[in-house]
């Protein structure tokens, strides 16, 4: 079959006569309108952080405070063996922070609130510590007797040092109830609290025995105090944490707590009072055996047990949801143990385009549910319906995320 030559009698052009190209794409018909979308997508709505946050005015002394506790520490211990204790103190600290960490993470505290408890161990308890005991010994005077010395350790230390920590747990009750839910949220701020002041204190101690024995005493004291005995400041203000947190679960007014916040520093008091004459009148490695050891265990096993009453009590809130329609049994399951949350996580990694912060999100925004309809029978939250209209969207658009195609 021949073809009719192209113009010039050259190759014929491949092209449609109505086309510049054989490529082009001409317009050959009138488009479809491409409709606007009825509404934009809303923002999902975040939790409101009132009732969440620590008070400016906590932090503002919490800033003087450390002006004050640099220079003394600079002019009493010089720089470079502050710097050497402060290198060693952040070693105990880290662990105790990973132990409290864990315990933490059925219900995270709110970032700011676990910097605010550190920060007021570390820096507000000791700076009025140092304070109470400049004043008294500018009242009584200074006596280097061994007397003197018991009493410090046995009565003042305890009771002032107590006092100083609870004083930052009580103000984390007061200023900031909504993430204060019960004795594990308690026990949180307690041990964080606890944690920040050791972290103070390990660093004079330290400190101190590299400018007097250098590194044979400095290694025997971070022995003491780093490996043998981080979690005992933890151990006495999470007593007072815990107490708090009873308070809280009952619903009662920051008035009213003031009773079991006493008790609690009573405790805190005692336990350590029983530790420092350990180290000074007894002997030391046969209490430590077998009064400390056993202590730290019930610790422990006080804190998962209460874990589990929080699992608990986040399975009944739950379900009352679910049987409203909000959840399935399935999911209820899923979110109220450690091991349905791994599970999930699990599943929400094999998922096309690993939806694992979506799960993260679901699970943590429940969890807050839960705890938002348990203050709202507590009734000690006038704002728990708006969290729960908040966490409710949050948990239906998580969800949705994880199930989209």
């Amino acid at each position: 079959m021949t073809q009719a030559p192209g113009p010039g009698g050259g190759r014929p052009s491949l092209a449609p006569p109505d086309f510049p190209s054989a490529l082009a794409q001409p317009r050959q018909a009138a488009p479809a309108v491409i409709p606007r979308p009825a509404t934009s997508p809303a923002a999902l709505p975040v939790t409101p952080r009132r009732g969440r946050t620590a008070p400016i005015w906590a932090c503002g002394i919490l800033v003087f405070l450390l002006v004050g506790l640099v220079a003394y520490f600079l002019n009493a211990l010089g720089s470079a063996a502050s710097l050497i204790g402060m290198v060693l103190a952040l070693i105990p600290l880290a662990g105790v922070m990973l132990a409290v960490r864990l315990v933490d993470r059925w219900e995270p505290e709110p970032r700011n609130l676990v910097i605010f408890a550190v920060a007021w161990g570390a820096i507000g308890a000791v700076g009025l510590t140092l304070g109470v005991d400049l004043a008294l010994t500018f009242v009584f005077g200074y006596s280097a007797s061994p007397a003197q010395d018991v009493f410090s350790a046995v009565v003042q230390a305890p009771i002032v040092e107590e006092l100083t920590k609870g004083l930052g747990v009580f103000i984390i009750f007061a200023v900031a109830r909504r993430a204060f839910d019960g004795p594990v949220d308690g026990i949180v701020y307690g041990a964080l609290v606890g944690a920040g002041f050791a972290f103070t204190e390990n660093i004079q101690y330290f400190a101190i025995a590299f400018l007097e024995g250098g590194a044979v005493d400095t290694t025997v004291t971070f022995f003491m105090r780093g490996i043998l005995s981080p979690f005992a400041h933890v151990m006495f203000t999470a007593i007072t944490g815990f107490a708090l947190g009873l308070a809280a679960r009952r619903g009662v007014s920051t008035g009213r707590a003031i009773g079991p916040w006493v008790l609690g520093m009573i405790g805190a008091i005692t336990l350590h009072a029983i530790w420092n004459a350990s180290a000074l009148l007894g002997d030391f490695w046969g209490l430590y055996l077998t009064l400390q050891v056993p202590l730290f265990v019930a610790f422990i096993l006080g804190v998962i047990a209460l874990r589990r009453e929080e699992s608990r009590l986040t399975r009944r809130r739950l379900g009352e949801y679910a049987a409203a329609g909000w959840f399935t049994a399935q999911e209820v399951d899923m979110l109220a143990t450690g091991a349905g949350r791994k599970a999930g996580l699990a599943w929400a990694r094999g998922l096309r385009g690993d939806r694992t912060p979506a799960m993260k999100g679901f699970i943590t925004d429940a969890t807050g549910l839960a705890a938002a309809r348990q203050r709202a029978i507590s009734g000690r939250d006038p704002n728990a319906a708006e969290d729960e209209r908040v966490l409710l969207q949050r948990t239906s658009a998580a969800r949705a995320a994880l199930f989209a195609p």
